[in-house]
Parts: structure tokens; C-alpha cells; sequence
């Protein structure tokens, strides 16, 4: 972000895209395995604020979440989601923020390959965290589940899906970032 921007602007900004994220996880695009813009929300989050700001847009959409707004896919919210089977990878958005920040120190960082390979990164490790998040409830509240099942059920159905998100938040980024300097990286 550009450095002379007051923390008022930061403030309104994190809120605005806090917003985004909750209106694109209820925003769900049916298929045979539906899915929500959710990722794509954080995506573009964490690239136009960078990844201090995103971070703390997507903090704070969890928090909402958790207090029970209902900001998450399904117009749900509340522990008892977030503690569940997909709670994993709404807090591994978390961990996507903090693979795009450590992205951005990095030769090339504002590149365009280097910015989808960010969010490829950040997006395998939300991945991991997910699923494994979602073993150890799933196995805790029903019985044993392999782990290739998993990832027929949690990953493997949105791959495409979201490489697709990527590519489009990352055409976005790139499209604004040109034009307006509010969002610029650090």
C-alpha cells in the first residue's frame, strides 16, 4: 500500500473486502460439487491490499464468522461451523495470506506469473490445512476416512474450479493495480 495512506483508509478498505469475502462465499455456483467465489474473495483481497491488510480483511471475516454473522458459504456462521468439517479451510485462508505475503518479498514479487504462483502456493497449503483439519473432525465424529477419500470429496473436485478463480483474480489484480494507486503493494 502506498505509504502516505492514513490507517482511517486501511480501516475502510479491510472492511470493504471483509465484505467482498462474505458476498462471494454466498455467492455458490452449482455443479456437481458446488462451489463458492470465497477463494477468489481472498485472492483478490490479499493482492489489491497486500498481505498485511488482506490478512487482517480475512481475520476479520473469520471473526465475524465466528461470533456467528453469518458470512460463511450458505449464509452460515457461528463455532460450530468453523469447528467443523470445512471450518479447516476457512482458517486455512489464513495460511493462504501469509504464503502470498511471504510472495511478496520476493524478486518479481509484482509479476504476474510470480502473483499466480502466490496464490497456487498459498492455495495448496489452505488445501493441507483443510484436509487435514477435515480428517481428524471427520474420523473424530464419524469413524476412520483415508486420506485419498478426502481428497476426492474436499480437493480434487475444486482444482479446476479454483486454478480458474486464480487466473481471474489474478487478471483483476493486474487490471487495477495499473490504475488505481490506493491499492498498490508495499
Amino acid at each position: 500500500m502506498i505509504k502516505d495512506r492514513s490507517k482511517t483508509l486501511t480501516i475502510v478498505l479491510c472492511g470493504v473486502f471483509t465484505a467482498l469475502i462474505a458476498v462471494c462465499s454466498w455467492i455458490s455456483i452449482p455443479g456437481e460439487v458446488p462451489f463458492t467465489l470465497q477463494t477468489f474473495a481472498v485472492f483478490v483481497t490479499v493482492g489489491l491490499l497486500g498481505a498485511k491488510a488482506g490478512l487482517m480483511s480475512v481475520i476479520a471475516y473469520i471473526l465475524l464468522g465466528a461470533c456467528g454473522v453469518p458470512v460463511f458459504a450458505g449464509f452460515s456462521g457461528g463455532l460450530g461451523y468453523l469447528f467443523g468439517t470445512s471450518g479447516g479451510y476457512i482458517i486455512g485462508f489464513v495460511f493462504l495470506a501469509l504464503v502470498m505475503w511471504g510472495f511478496e518479498k520476493l524478486p518479481y514479487a509484482k509479476k504476474f506469473p510470480m502473483l499466480i504462483l502466490s496464490m497456487i502456493a498459498g492455495l495448496a497449503v489452505c488445501y493441507l490445512f483443510g484436509t487435514a483439519w477435515y480428517m481428524v473432525v471427520y474420523t473424530r465424529n464419524t469413524g476412520a476416512v483415508g486420506l485419498g477419500t478426502v481428497l476426492g470429496w474436499c480437493v480434487i473436485p475444486f482444482i479446476i474450479p479454483d486454478l480458474i478463480k486464480i487466473f481471474c483474480a489474478a487478471v483483476i489484480i493486474n487490471r487495477v493495480k495499473k490504475y488505481v494507486g490506493v491499492f498498490e503493494a508495499k
